[in-house]
Parts: structure tokens; sequence; C-alpha cells
């Protein structure tokens, strides 16, 4: 115990007092830096995923917005989209045109011409006539299904592009109205702009067009019908067919004198 207490420290020299001592470390290795191992994530919530809006996705619910879901604007063109006939108008041009040809064909084909061929009014009508009579009604009915569409569409487009909008909360006697945020208006306005707007371009050329076709059939209509009722007048004037012979249900004194020359012997021209 005294021998113990008897060592003293060993001075360092000043030379290994200088220079800081070595110390041995083991080689580096991937387990002693990482020594837990991290395997990659899987989950779905970190892939990335792209946004996009179209007409058949529902639109994101408005952020403090007290408009009823179906009564805001940007769910009323979402509905015109999804339902018919409104829809025709803002698909395909070839296959638009076909629906509304296709609609007036069938009307005019099982409602028109029946109507017109076995109907009190086309009693006396040619042929002719009541095929134009019918090809006017069948115009008629695809007119008002199209002034019905634009009538819609046009409703839609003023609420989109307005800078307010009308609703009611319960029913139709709390009518209240709402601004719309500066995202919202810039949004509805730029869907009214490129995709109302050409809808309703193309409902006011149809509706010419059909104008234009209803007038067309009407004017022909007329002509034939007025040139038919002349030449009967001129044949019942005449008394006699283009043939020479007597029209059936027309007096005629020469007729009757050929069937019953008793009856004019006491007359002038009997002699």
């Amino acid at each position: 115990m005294v021998l113990l207490l008897s060592l003293k420290p060993l001075t360092p020299s000043p030379v290994q007092s200088q220079s800081p001592p070595l110390l041995l470390l083991s080689p580096l290795t991937s387990s002693s830096l990482f020594p837990l191992t991290i395997k990659p994530c899987k989950s779905n919530r970190l892939r990335q995923t792209r946004f996009s809006y179209s007409s058949r996705d529902p639109p994101p619910p408005e952020t403090g917005c007290p408009v009823p879901p179906e009564q805001q604007p940007i769910n009323e063109y979402q509905s015109l989209c999804t339902s018919s006939p409104f829809s025709w108008a803002s698909g395909d041009f070839v296959e638009y045109c076909s629906r509304l040809l296709a609609t007036g064909a069938g009307f005019a084909m099982f409602v028109g011409l029946p109507v017109s061929w076995y109907g009190s009014v086309g009693v006396g009508w040619e042929p002719t006539q009541r095929i134009l009579g019918a090809v006017c009604s069948g115009i008629l009915v695809v007119t008002l299904a199209v002034v019905r569409m634009y009538l819609g569409w046009a409703y839609v487009g003023n609420r989109l592009l307005s800078a307010t909008v009308e609703y009611e909360e319960t029913g139709w006697y709390d009518g209240q109205i709402w601004v719309k945020t500066a995202e919202v208006l810039a949004r509805d306005r730029l869907l009214g702009s490129f995709t109302v707007k050409p809808v309703l371009n193309r409902l006011k050329n149809t509706l010419v067009a059909l104008a234009l076709s209803l007038f067309m059939f009407i004017v022909l209509l007329i002509n034939t019908e007025s040139s038919s009722q002349s030449q009967k007048l001129a044949s019942i004037t005449a008394g006699v067919e283009p043939g020479g012979r007597a029209v059936a249900g027309v007096y005629s004194d020469e007729s009757a004198r050929s069937f019953e020359p008793e009856a004019f012997c006491g007359s002038p021209m009997a002699d």
C-alpha cells in the first residue's frame, strides 16, 4: 500500500506534450455508421398525383360559400353537361346534328305523317302536301327542343359570368345574394367564356337554320295547296273534268238533258 502511494505519475516529455495523443480507431463500416437499417417506404401516400378537373368529376366544394351545392353555378353547369338533351349541344358537332335529325325524322314519321294522312284537317290533301306537313311538324319539334336547350345554357352562362349568385336557403321566400370571391369569379368566368359561349353560338346558328328551313317548307306547302285548289276550282267552274266527263256532284244542264230529256220539254232550249 505504501509502495503504491509512493509512485508518482510520469511527467510527459516536452516533445510528447506538444504532439497530440494517438488514438487507435477501428475501421469505419456501414454497420458502425448506420446501426439501423432503413427500408424504403412503399406507401401510396408519397406517390405524386396530378389533379385535373373534368366535367365528369365532381367539382371541389366551395370553402366559405353559403350557397347550397345544387344552386352553385359550377354544379349547375355539371348537371347540364350530364343531362339530356342539354348535353347534346356540348358534344361533338356531328353527333349533335345526327341526334337532332333523328329526333325530327322520328317525330315526323311516327306522329306527323299519321296525323296529316288520316287527320280531319288533311283529308283532302294530296300525298305531297301530307308529306310536307309531316316534315314541318318534325322541324317544329326540333326547334322547340333547341329553344329549350338554349334557355338552359343561357341561364347557367349568366350565373357563371355574374359576380353575384342569387339563391334560396330553404324556399322561394328567403332569397339571398352571395358575392363571389376573386378565385371563384375568375374560375366561373373562364368556364363561361370558353365553354358556355361556344355552346350558345352553336345553338343560335341551329335556331337560324331551323327557322329558315321551317319557313321554306311552309311556303312550299302553301304554294302546293293553292295550286291544287286553283285546279279544282277551275274544273268545278267548267263543269267537266279535263277528259270531258261531268264532275261527280256538280250540276250541269247538258248532263241533265242527256239523262232526263223529258224534264226539259217546256224549256226554250228543248226546241
